[in-house]
This record gives C-alpha cells, sequence and structure tokens, in this order.
C-alpha cells in the first residue's frame, strides 16, 4: 500500500480527473499542473486535503503546494492516474496555451531581460568604484585659480571658477550677478 493513496484519489477527483490534466511536473515543493479546464479543479476541495498546505496559479500552471515529500507523492500520482509527468521546461511551454496575451508579453520580456540583470549590476558596481578612486580633491584643496568646476544642487547646476565668488543663474539677466547664498569664498 503506497503512503499518499487516498490523498492521491482525492485530488485526481478535485483536479477535475486525468482527462482535464495538459501536463503535471513538480519541483522542491509543489506540483504544478497544467490543466485543459481550469474551473474543473475545486480549490477548496484540494485544500482541504491534508497533505495539501496551498494551492495557487501562477504563469497558466496550477500549483498544489505539498512540501519536501513532493517527489515521493508526484511518484505515485503519475502512477495512480496514469499520466506521465514532463519536465519543467515541457511544462512551461504547455502553460503558454493558458495565458493572455498579456501574460504572454511579460514572460517573453522576463525571458529576455532576466539574462542581463547581473551585468547590469556589475556595471554599475564598476562606475561606483571608478567615481570613488576618481574622486576629484575635496574643495579645499583646489588652487585659488583652478579650473571651472560644476556643482549640482537639485534642478539646476552652478558653475564655480576657482576663486570666483559669482555664479551663474542661468538664463536670467542678471547672468553673473553675486550669489551670496551659492558663493564660495576660498583662496
Amino acid at each position: 500500500m503506497a503512503k499518499y493513496e487516498r490523498k492521491v484519489r482525492e485530488l485526481l477527483s478535485a483536479i477535475g480527473g486525468r482527462e482535464n490534466i495538459s501536463a503535471v511536473s513538480h519541483c522542491m515543493t509543489r506540483m504544478r499542473f497544467v490543466l485543459a479546464d481550469e474551473k474543473k479543479a475545486d480549490v477548496k476541495t484540494i485544500e482541504k486535503i491534508k497533505c495539501v498546505k496551498g494551492t495557487f496559479t501562477q504563469a497558466g500552471q496550477f500549483q498544489v503546494i505539498i512540501g519536501n515529500d513532493v517527489s515521493t507523492f508526484f511518484n505515485e500520482f503519475t502512477a495512480f492516474a496514469g499520466v506521465e509527468g514532463v519536465s519543467k521546461d515541457e511544462a512551461k511551454q504547455a502553460a503558454k496555451s493558458n495565458q493572455t496575451w498579456l501574460q504572454k508579453l511579460m514572460s517573453n520580456l522576463g525571458e529576455i531581460f532576466a539574462p542581463i540583470i547581473p551585468a547590469l549590476i556589475c556595471g554599475g558596481l564598476v562606475l561606483g568604484f571608478r567615481n570613488v578612486i576618481d574622486r576629484p580633491k575635496p574643495w579645499w584643496k583646489f588652487p585659488s585659480s583652478g579650473p571651472e568646476w560644476t556643482v549640482s544642487c537639485g534642478s539646476s547646476a552652478r558653475r564655480y571658477s576657482g576663486c570666483c565668488r559669482w555664479a551663474s543663474s542661468g538664463p536670467s539677466p542678471r547672468r553673473w550677478a553675486p550669489r551670496r547664498s551659492w558663493a564660495l569664498s576660498w583662496g
């Protein structure tokens, strides 16, 4: 006698029978079903089964959370139901028929951009390290007649010269007017 025989029988009847299963696979803790008609699955009955910890639908797959003993449960289920288990990738392909056009679009975009996320992270880290290494000297170490440099403050950038007490204020008529609140006084 199998360990999960009664529970397997209950799950098969609650899921809508063998003819409602297009594909079945499992991962570490869940059984993944691709159902012909998801409305035939009785979620409340499935969640009342003792070994089932929960259910949800994602990416066209109806997933039943079993726990760490899912491989034993899966083997007994496929043997009792007479269905052949498929790989996770084959189940994904079969589940695309249950997705809406928006879900298919988001799935395709995710498959395109997911592999480049580590490269983007590494690029950002390299730029950050480069900025820390090539950081300019502190303002008190600039020579009194140094090159012009820009300080960004809020939505506008102010331009300063090494010993200048004047700041550009943008396209106003008083372009080089003294701005005591922004002027740097060193040297």
